[in-house]
């Protein structure tokens, strides 16, 4: 599955190169917006294949953005103690804005994607597409929310407990995440499509999981 390697990719890079990211993250949120802009071109013209499958792959699935948000929401159940979340909680917050950048550029060309459905009206629209569009906008605001008060400028203007009340909204975030992937998933995976059937089975590990190693921290945390 895609996924699964889009989140090994995730992990090595984090932890092989924590060091570059914490000392230039400018680079790095260089580098996501240069894909972004390769990914929205590679709409609209003809980009050598290897270059197009690979962007298809990880941005225009959200796989690479996801794999690095997972990343960024489980350092946070690591053990206050623990050497995983000693290494890479200083880079957390560079992970999460590299994630949302990436991010922006799939958001970007999905939601458009949907304007010629919208500008022909809603009527004809099936429930499932409406529901899908509903939770897509509503992380999309999400998104820019905890993106732009992930920065570290922005943080510095905020009050403490405001920036924390904000940043709990990475919660809701999650979970409509893990929402929007089973809207696209459970019809082709009950109709019996097996690729469906097994990323269905992965993200529920993933984000199920999270859900029970949040709660378990946050009661031994008390």
């Amino acid at each position: 599955m895609t996924f699964l390697g889009a989140l090994l990719l995730a992990v090595v890079f984090s932890v092989a190169l924590k060091k570059p990211i914490k000392k230039y993250p400018v680079l790095f949120y260089a580098i996501a917006i240069a894909i972004d802009v390769l990914f929205i071109c590679n709409s609209y013209m003809a980009l050598p294949r290897i270059v197009s499958s690979a962007l298809f792959l990880l941005v225009h699935k959200c796989t690479l953005s996801l794999a690095l948000f997972v990343v960024v929401m489980y350092i946070g159940v690591f053990a206050r103690e623990s050497k995983a979340r000693a290494y890479l909680l200083p880079i957390r917050a560079e992970l999460s804005i590299i994630a949302w950048i990436l991010s922006l550029g799939h958001m970007t060309v999905y939601l458009m994607s949907y304007v010629p459905q919208v500008m022909g009206g809603i009527d004809h629209m099936s429930g499932l597409v409406l529901g899908s569009l509903g939770v897509a906008l509503v992380l999309f605001a999400l998104l820019l929310v905890l993106g732009v008060t992930s920065f570290a400028v922005v943080k510095r203007s905020m009050k403490l407990r405001t920036w924390k009340r904000v940043q709990r909204l990475a919660y809701p975030f999650f979970g409509l995440v893990y929402v929007h992937l089973l809207l696209m998933l459970l019809p082709p995976a009950l109709k019996g499509g097996e690729a469906a059937q097994v990323s269905v089975a992965v993200y529920s590990v993933v984000f199920i999981g999270y859900a029970v190693l949040r709660l378990c921290r946050a009661a031994k945390d008390e």
